[in-house]
C-alpha cells in the first residue's frame, strides 16, 4: 500500500538530508506508528506521502500510483484516496460540525443526496451524532479532533495518515481518539500516525517505526514499543536489490548458575551369578582293601584245591614208580 524506496530529500542550503535513504513498505490495513523527536525528519515524510514535496532521490509508490509518473493536474484526485488528519483540526469556524464534514465532499464534486446520505453515517461513527449542529468553539480539544477525523473518512480513503492527533489532547481524549482509530482500521483503512504519546504507543502496541535524524534506526513490527534511539531493534543496511530488515537485538542472556558438581556415582556392581545348585551326592562306601583278609570259607576252598592239585600230582609218580618196581609195598 506504502512504498518508500530508497528515499532522500535534501532542502536548498542544508547539507544533511531531511530524509536519508529511506526504506519503508506498510502493507494494506495495517496500523503503524510513526515516532521521533522533533526535526526527525516525520512530517517532511508526511509531505511526501501527500506529494506536497518530492523526493530528491529515491522511488515512492502509494496505493499502486507511482510519484514519478503522476501529472501535477492528478495531484487533487491522489488526495482524495488519502484522508489527513492534522494536529490543529484545521476546522472552519463558521460552519457546524455537519457543514465542516459536508464541505469535504462538495470540494470533490459529491452530490447533495450522496452527502445526505454520508455525513450522519461519518458522524455516528466518531460519537458526534448529537453535536452536528454545533460550532467548533463550543466543542472540546477531543471532540474537535474527532470532527476532523470524521471529515478526513468522509471520502472513504484507503489511507489515513493523522499528524500528531493527540498532541492538544489529555490522556483520556488521547487514548479515545486512537481507539477511534483502531475502529476505524478494523473496516480495512490502513493507518500511520505520527505521535510523541509515550503512553499511546506503549498501551496500543502496534508496529512501531523509529525516525531520528531523517533516517530509521528501528522497525518493531509487532507490539512495539516508544523507542526512540533503536535499541530494541536494529535496522541492517539494504543490500542491493533488497529491502532493508529490521533485525531485534538478542536479549541479554542471564548469568547461568552455578554448576553444582556432582558427587561421583560409583559404577555399577555386577550382581553374583547365582552359583548352580549340585544334588549333594550319596557319601561312597569305602572300598575294600586289597590286603583284607578273605573270609574263612575262601581260604579253606584254597586250601582243598591246593591240595587236591598236590594229590593229583602224586599218584601218577607213585604210579611210575609202581610200575618201575612192581613188587615195590
Amino acid at each position: 500500500m506504502i512504498l518508500l524506496d530508497n528515499v532522500s530529500k535534501y532542502y536548498p542550503g542544508y547539507k544533511t538530508p531531511a530524509l536519508d535513504e529511506i526504506n519503508l513498505h506498510i502493507q494494506p490495513k495495517e496500523f503503524v506508528f510513526l515516532v521521533g523527536e522533533s526535526g526527525a525528519g516525520k512530517s517532511t515524510l508526511i509531505k511526501m506521502l501527500t506529494r506536497e514535496e518530492k523526493p530528491s532521490y529515491g522511488d515512492i509508490i502509494v496505493g499502486g500510483i507511482d510519484y514519478k509518473c503522476l501529472k501535477k493536474k492528478h495531484i487533487p484526485y491522489l488526495r482524495r484516496r488519502i484522508g489527513v488528519v492534522f494536529q490543529d483540526f484545521k476546522l472552519l469556524p463558521n460552519r457546524t460540525v455537519y457543514e465542516n464534514v459536508a464541505f469535504a465532499l462538495e470540494i470533490v464534486g459529491v452530490s447533495g443526496e450522496e452527502i445526505k446520505r454520508t455525513v450522519p453515517k461519518v458522524l455516528e461513527l466518531v460519537g458526534l451524532s448529537e453535536k452536528a449542529h454545533e460550532f467548533p468553539g463550543k466543542l472540546s480539544g477531543g471532540e474537535r479532533q474527532r470532527v476532523a477525523i470524521a471529515r478526513s473518512m468522509a471520502r472513504q480513503p484507503k489511507i489515513l495518515i493523522a499528524d500528531e492527533p493527540t498532541g492538544n489532547l489529555d490522556p483520556e481524549n488521547s487514548d479515545g481518539i486512537i481507539r477511534l482509530l483502531e475502529e476505524i482500521n478494523n473496516f480495512g483503512t490502513t493507518i500511520l500516525v505520527t505521535t510523541h504519546d509515550v503512553e499511546v504507543v506503549n498501551r496500543h502496541k502496534k508496529r512501531v517505526v523509529t525516525l531520528n535524524h531523517g533516517k530509521i534506526i528501528g522497525d518493531q513490527k509487532q507490539g512495539g514499543y516508544y523507542d526512540l534511539d533503536g535499541s530494541r531493534t536494529r535496522i541492517t543496511k539494504r543490500s542491493l536489490g533488497g529491502q532493508p530488515q529490521a533485525v531485534r537485538p538478542a536479549p541479554a542472556q542471564a548469568q547461568p548458575a552455578p554448576v553444582v558438581p556432582k558427587a561421583p556415582v560409583a559404577p555399577p556392581v555386577p550382581a553374583p551369578e547365582p552359583t548352580p545348585t549340585v544334588a549333594p551326592r550319596a557319601p561312597m562306601k569305602p572300598a575294600a582293601s586289597t590286603r583284607t583278609t578273605k573270609s574263612s570259607g575262601s581260604a579253606v576252598l584254597e586250601q582243598m584245591r591246593r591240595a587236591k592239585a598236590s594229590d593229583a600230582a602224586k599218584p601218577k609218580t607213585v604210579a611210575k614208580r609202581r610200575s618201575l618196581y612192581p613188587n615195590a609195598k
